[in-house]
């Protein structure tokens, strides 16, 4: 009777998250889903419109990425319907292999294949009519994975990260441990890799934990253990394929900031990540860019009312200068 009770209680909990979430997302903005391909794979989105949206118009566009493993339902639609309420169309997806979108092997983390899928979404966005031009906004991994296409695609007129994931090579040994460690690391991704070619079989680990020290990510992880905020979103998986090892620890968007002409506005905070290396990311900018500190811990940056509206009002003001 108590675990029947327990597994209720779990439930309940979980469906009040998601309807608090979608009653904020909808409020002074409209949200419909839309799909796109990126090469043969389908990718799948939310676009939210403001409340006035006249398809006679045109208006900046938006597109938005979230977290490591993060789906569109948690920070991305967050943020897309903040932007949205203020005149601004905004799309928020899933990444290919995760969410709704398709891709195999699922819960696999390759930055060159995010770049295609965040191009994709630029060719989508752009195809519509009542679109003036694009940007992007990138919350913690994507900020980084933002860094990317921005180096890579001339169509993006601004790009705005918020609490960015911004590692390179020398960060590498303080996250992660020891240079042994790292390459244990990533032949554990190279073995799965064969694994997965030769039988198939995709082995995951947990993406995120505060007890278990096998997880990709290890320390305190609030955000995704806490049932009222990121772990509660049930489209969201705390799944990690150990492949991506290889892939993962190649993600070095510092490299990047040298070769951006867009504007870049960098959102942060001294308890966000890296903070160190979000100063140094914005100083190697050399274009047009824009550094705004907030107060806030990194995972407040996700959900916290305080700091998303901050940070989006901020953004806003950005977009509304270089996009007309």
């Amino acid at each position: 009777m108590k675990k029947i009770f327990t597994t209720t209680v779990i439930i309940l909990v979980s469906l009040l998250v998601n309807a608090k979430k979608k009653s904020l997302i909808q409020k002074n903005s409209t949200m419909k889903k839309v799909t796109f391909k990126r090469d043969n794979l389908q990718l799948i989105g939310h676009l939210f419109t403001p409340a006035d949206f006249d398809e006679n118009k045109k208006y900046p566009a938006v597109l938005i990425g979230g977290s490591l493993t993060s789906v569109k339902e948690q920070m991305a639609s967050t943020y897309a319907s903040k932007l949205a309420q203020q005149g601004i169309i905004a799309l928020a997806f899933d990444y290919s292999h995760y969410g709704e979108s398709e891709g195999l092997p699922r819960q696999f983390e390759d930055p060159a294949q995010k770049l295609k899928d965040l191009q994709a979404a630029v060719t989508f966005l752009e195809g519509l009519d009542y679109v003036s031009g694009v940007g992007a906004l990138g919350v913690c991994t994507s900020g980084g994975n933002m860094a990317y296409l921005a180096e890579a695609d001339d169509r993006i007129k601004a790009i705005i990260t918020v609490a960015a994931w911004l590692p390179n090579e020398e960060t590498l040994p303080l996250l992660y441990g020891s240079e042994e460690n790292l390459r244990t690391l990533r032949a554990s991704g190279n073995q799965a890799k064969e694994q997965y070619e030769t039988q198939g079989k995709n082995e995951i680990i947990l993406a995120y934990s505060d007890t278990d020290k096998t997880a990709s990510h290890f320390g305190p992880m609030e955000y995704y253990m806490d049932t009222t905020r990121g772990g509660g979103v049930e489209e969201w998986r705390n799944e990690f394929a150990t492949m991506s090892w290889a892939t993962w620890l190649d993600f070095s968007p510092m490299d990047k900031a040298k070769n951006i002409q867009s504007p870049v506005m960098v959102i942060h905070s001294d308890e966000s990540a890296l903070p160190d290396n979000a100063k140094k990311f914005y100083n190697d900018l050399e274009g047009e860019k824009e550094l705004v500190w907030l107060d806030g811990y990194h995972f407040d940056f996700y959900d916290q009312e305080k700091q998303v509206q901050e940070a989006s009002e901020n953004a806003v003001r950005f977009i509304k200068a270089h996009i007309d």
